[in-house]
């Protein structure tokens, strides 16, 4: 299948929803035929193709129109004007629940889902202890999906969705909820379906999944396409724009007060950060960093079983959800990487030289992750950090060195 005959095509797309200020406007506009509601429209010409093989990332802030987008793509909603064209079974994964039967059990759920995607009753049978195998339900496999946490939800309907083999997934956001082993194992799902070159289409508010999973992304703003085009490029602008918006001058009301507690739950982990510091390179700790400056960043880890092995990370954060500068070990070489033995404990030093914050608060953010990035077993923040303000202007300062070099006297001009 070449690009010009894609998996999916979408042109000229547009949604509408009729907005009613009160319930019974919907019949005296029935009745009287004279227009009882206002115009909201959510997508405006939005024109895309996705080949065969490839992933498409959509990004955006809330409101943009991202999830009506994947509705109309799987289905679920009927566009107001425009076309979408699509080749092949298409599994998805939307909100929470949806397509479930809550009266139904789980396993006769499996076999409502997987009919609806066009698995024949022999396929079906084949697959389904696969399914509740992957999903890890056991005994809540045959209880009504209704008594189902959020996370027992998620399990059915990505593990229904992969083990289908269709040939386009569309995720919206799922992979937030669950727990790390399970997370883990979709991650790895994901990387198998890319592998097996399928198509898929994911919806996310971590910019850093969407780079890693997708080779395209689309930035919707605002019902529009603002920017279409390789991932990692769409990405940095979004993140561009995002940071844009908000202000360094001073330490923002809006960060969250972060712990210096793990950030990855209380479930058992392959390994644990005991300890992270930000110190001086004479070993001091800081509580407050200067412009320039040469500091280290440190955390204690310990293996929680045998043969762990691990990436190791760092990071600025302005808040939870805003990096502001990044360090990881991945493609670094001569940094250990495991595996590592229960019990083992071993300390993570990064030495990050001219510090080019200018003023504001921060949090360090120290991590481990598997080898794709993609995937965090453990992180813990730091207390919060003060930048202390230097003479200049923007939230960025850098080592630079003046010269100034006289010429000799200018010759004078001939006549």
């Amino acid at each position: 299948m070449t690009d010009l005959h894609p998996r999916i095509a979408v042109n000229n797309l547009n949604k509408e929803f009729r907005i009613y200020e009160r319930p019974q406007d919907r019949l005296a506009e029935f009745i009287l035929r004279r227009p009882k509601h206002r115009l909201f429209h959510v997508l405006n010409d939005i024109s895309f193709a996705v080949a065969d093989g490839q992933s498409l990332g959509i990004i955006g802030n809330n409101g943009a129109g991202k999830s009506t987008l994947l509705k109309l793509l799987v289905g679920t909603l009927q566009p107001t004007s425009g076309q979408i064209e699509i080749v092949g079974q298409v599994a998805a994964l939307l909100e929470l629940g949806a397509g479930f039967h809550r009266d139904f059990s789980g396993r006769k759920n499996i076999w409502l889902n997987a009919s609806l995607l066009g698995v024949a009753d022999e396929d079906i049978r084949e697959l389904e202890e696969q399914i509740i195998e992957f999903s890890e339900l056991g005994y809540f496999i045959d209880r009504p999906v209704r008594t189902y946490s959020s996370g027992m939800f998620v399990r059915l309907a990505f593990s229904i969705a992969t083990m289908v083999r269709p040939d386009i997934l569309v995720i919206d956001e799922a992979l937030s909820v669950g727990d790390m082993a399970f997370q883990r194992k979709c991650v790895q799902r994901m990387q198998d379906f890319r592998a097996r070159r399928k198509t898929m289409v994911f919806c996310s508010h971590s910019m850093f999944h969407v780079q890693e999973l997708c080779d395209n992304a689309i930035w919707l703003d605002r019902g529009g396409i603002r920017e279409i085009g390789a991932s990692d490029k769409v990405v940095g602008h979004y993140e561009d724009f995002c940071t844009s918006k908000k202000s360094y001058n001073t330490i923002r009301s809006d960060v969250p007060e972060l712990s210096e507690q793990s950030a990855a739950g209380d479930e058992v982990q392959d390994c644990r950060i005991n300890s992270l510091w930000v110190r001086d390179t004479g070993g001091r700790e800081l509580s407050s960093l200067t412009p320039l400056q040469d500091i280290v960043l440190e955390m204690e880890v310990e293996a929680l079983r045998d043969g762990v092995e691990g990436y190791f990370g760092f990071a600025f954060m302005k808040s939870a959800e805003e990096p502001v500068a990044s360090f990881l070990t991945i493609d670094t070489e001569g940094v250990e990487t495991g595996p590592f033995d229960k019990g083992e404990v071993f300390t993570v030093s990064l030495t990050v030289r001219n510090l080019t914050m200018r003023v504001g608060g921060y949090y360090v953010l120290g991590g481990l992750c598997d080898d794709t990035g993609l995937l965090w077993y453990e992180t813990r923040y730091s207390k919060l950090l003060t930048v202390e303000p230097s003479k200049g202007i923007g939230p960025m300062i850098m080592p630079s060195e003046w010269s100034i070099r006289k010429s000799g006297p200018s010759a004078p001009q001939g006549r």
